[in-house]
């Protein structure tokens, strides 16, 4: 039904720029709300016990693969190195003691000045000293990696999300550090009800809107996930981020717009709409040059393609792009009544 606003009948100075509403295939959209969410973001943890001595970075900043980022206090492992690194140089004595005396013993035994029982025991000795230093080395080995631990490094580059310590907190293993993720490997997660999983598996493409940063951009790869969520009933799909956007991080919101195809539509240009609290109208102009406010009931939100109508204009009606215009135009058609 057709609801009239306002009317005026004068003709306006200068004619008016208009647009016929007219049908269009435009696209069949299904909009499903969803966010942001990294595909790398990890949480870097202690792995010896310590007190930390120094940070690097903060929430926010950027850093990049193997850089240092906290380090912790290595007295305590590097004594143990120490310690590891002296036993080996005493196994390595022993070890060139016990390698003489079978070399000894082997020449005595030849000669027949030792019995077969001492041979064997020099030789027992000498494969012991040889076990005992593979253990010295094996343990000095430990203690080097143990004391890397001291030094925590970025395992790849991207933005620190968290900071979880703070300088002179000693830490146990386990303890989280630093909490970071790659922005430029970021993708939009949203929740589709299964009645609408067929067409999507079937959609033409996806875009994703970002409202914060008032930016549209094409999806890549679009992955359903083979599980439902048993309170919402909803299945989660993927959709991968070609590229960076700015100004986006995990958690963000956004809205994604799943293309199922196209369909024919009563459409307008968007500049043509007016929005009142409430009511949302057009101008029309008639064949004779009056305007007059009208009603409308606008449906989906093309964008830059228009504005679609359900109700209260007529395909073929010229509604004009310049609503201050047309108003100015009614306005003065009142007065001159």
């Amino acid at each position: 039904m057709l609801v009239l606003l306002a009317a005026g009948l004068a003709r306006a100075a200068d004619p008016l720029a208009t647009a016929a509403a007219g049908y269009r295939e435009v696209d069949e959209v299904y909009m499903a709300e969803g966010m942001v969410e990294a595909v790398r973001q990890s949480t870097v943890s202690a792995q010896i016990s310590g007190r930390i001595v120094d940070i690097r970075f903060d929430v926010g900043d950027s850093v990049r693969k193997g850089e240092v980022i906290v380090r912790i206090d290595e007295r305590e492992v590097s004594d143990a190195l120490a310690s590891s690194q002296a036993q080996i140089a005493q196994a390595q004595a022993t070890l060139q003691n016990a390698r003489a005396n079978y070399e000894r013993t082997q020449q005595l035994f030849k000669q027949s000045f030792v019995s077969k029982a001492a041979l064997d025991r020099a030789a027992s000795e000498f494969q012991a000293a040889q076990a005992q230093l593979q253990a010295a080395v094996a343990v000095a080995s430990q203690a080097a990696t143990v004391k890397g631990f001291a030094t925590v490094t970025a395992p790849y580059g991207g933005i620190v999300a968290a900071r979880h310590v703070e300088l002179g907190e000693t830490v146990t293993p386990g303890k989280p550090l630093m909490t970071g993720f790659d922005p430029r490997d970021m993708r939009v997660v949203a929740d589709v009800p299964q009645q609408k999983l067929a067409q999507i598996r079937k959609s033409v493409r996806a875009d994703i809107e970002f409202p914060a940063q008032n930016r549209k951009v094409k999806a890549g790869e679009i992955t359903v996930l083979p599980t439902a969520d048993p309170q919402t009933h909803t299945t989660r799909v993927r959709l991968a981020l070609l590229e960076y956007v700015p100004g986006s991080y995990p958690g963000m919101f956004a809205r994604v717009h799943f293309v199922l195809g196209q369909s024919r539509r009563l459409v307008i240009p968007a500049r043509a709409v007016v929005r009142r609290t409430e009511v949302t109208a057009v101008y029309v102009v008639g064949a004779d040059g009056g305007v007059r406010l009208r009603q409308i009931r606008p449906g989906q939100d093309f964008g830059a393609d228009g504005v679609e109508v359900l109700g209260g204009l007529q395909p073929g009606e010229n509604v004009a792009l310049d609503p201050v215009k047309a108003a100015i135009s009614l306005k003065g058609s009142g007065e001159r009544r």
